[in-house]
């Protein structure tokens, strides 16, 4: 009888200080965990050039891991008719740079064109940071609507691979 006492007063012990695993039971134990979208986010644009064939430098923040996830290009669309004005192909990630920043143009537009700079990632597709405005009134934050689709553009103008 004292074995027994001093045995479930030592398991109690135990169980008191996290010592002794006990099962979890969760109705979530079985699910899957949910899957986590990553997205390229444009955090700076600057323009130069002139009306009808500005030039646009553009930074980009992207959780690269290699040729299985990274940015793979960036855009300027118009911001009414998602009409495709540029796209930048990125042709390999950028692990190891990040930030970085490429160019590319020209981007024929006037001047108070009002424009979206947004970046797209080859495994989440747009849904990142944009960037909103014109090459008078500089350009700010911009979250688009979710109806704000992929810019209409050729199929020529898209990615066919990744070099490293």
């Amino acid at each position: 009888m004292r074995v027994a006492a001093t045995f479930l007063v030592g398991l109690a012990l135990l169980v008191a200080c996290g010592e002794v695993e006990r099962p979890v039971s969760s109705p979530l134990a079985d699910t899957q965990a949910p899957v986590v979208v990553a997205y390229a986010d444009v955090i700076e644009v600057a323009v130069s050039g002139s009306e009808g064939a500005y030039q646009f430098a553009v930074t980009v923040s992207s959780p690269d891991t290699g040729c299985d996830q990274y940015a793979d290009w960036w855009e300027v669309a118009s911001e009414g008719s998602d009409e495709l004005l540029y796209r930048r192909i990125l042709a390999h990630s950028h692990v190891d740079e990040q930030p970085f920043e490429r160019s590319g143009g020209p981007v024929v537009i006037d001047e108070s064109t009002v424009v979206v700079v947004r970046a797209h990632m080859s495994t989440g597709g747009f849904g990142g940071a944009s960037l909103r405005g014109s090459v008078a009134g500089g350009f700010e934050a911009f979250q688009p609507e979710l109806s704000f689709k992929a810019a209409r553009g050729s199929v020529d103008s898209l990615p066919d691979g990744c070099a490293f």
